[in-house]
């Protein structure tokens, strides 16, 4: 595990974005945890979150030339990364859509620079693969090139067949997708933290259920 991986799973445990219990996930399996990037809710937080995808983004050394944020979590996101890109040498152009198109000044769902070169997708996770999905095919339709996708939690779990849905993203579009952290990190720090080690029991027996 990185230290940017436990810095930032100990950072959403701090503020309940990654929680134990009993949830529902949208495929209808019953998780023994949940991640809610939405609670990176004030400006600290946030900033650090962001900051862990630059580290994340920059230890990958993946090239690219501009960031697309999808809406709606992808919008502040990728305006947050590319300023903590920034700060560490790697500016870089960012764009953004719209849910609706606006038929009034610039109009589009575009908002942000042109898409050009290879764009990278900044996420918060990957659950079915839909957002990736439109988000390549607008890159594309710009007459760019998706360059990769990176998120904060992989959970490395089978999505629809054998393969979870971040592979199915890789081997769909050819593109890696980056994770700050992923299930196998989380696990580690379950095993090593006795303040944390209750909840491994149920998470590992999780991933031995619907983990890849």
């Amino acid at each position: 595990m990185t230290a940017t991986a436990q810095a930032f799973l100990r950072l959403a445990l701090e503020r309940q974005a990654l929680r134990f219990g009993e949830f529902v996930t949208k495929a209808g399996r019953r998780s023994p945890y949940f991640f809610n990037s939405a609670h990176f809710d004030d400006g600290a937080a946030f900033g650090a979150l962001c900051g862990f995808y630059a580290e994340a983004i920059e230890a990958s050394g993946l090239t690219f030339d501009a960031l697309f944020g999808p809406a709606y979590k992808g919008i502040p996101l990728v305006a947050g990364v590319a300023i903590r890109l920034a700060e560490r040498g790697i500016n870089r152009p960012f764009a953004f859509n719209r849910k609706e198109a606006k038929d009034h000044g610039e109009g589009g769902t575009l908002v942000g620079a042109a898409l050009s070169g290879r764009v990278l997708i900044v996420d918060d996770v990957i659950s079915a693969g839909t957002s990736v999905r439109e988000s390549v095919a607008r890159i594309t339709a710009a007459g760019a090139t998706p360059a990769g996708v990176v998120i904060a939690l992989d959970r490395e779990e089978r999505g629809q067949g054998e393969r979870s849905a971040v592979q199915e993203v890789e081997d769909e579009f050819g593109i890696p997708v980056i994770a700050v952290a992923r299930l196998r990190d989380l696990l580690q720090l379950l095993k090593d933290d006795p303040a944390l080690s209750a909840h491994w029991p149920a998470v590992e027996a999780y991933r031995a259920r619907y983990g890849v």
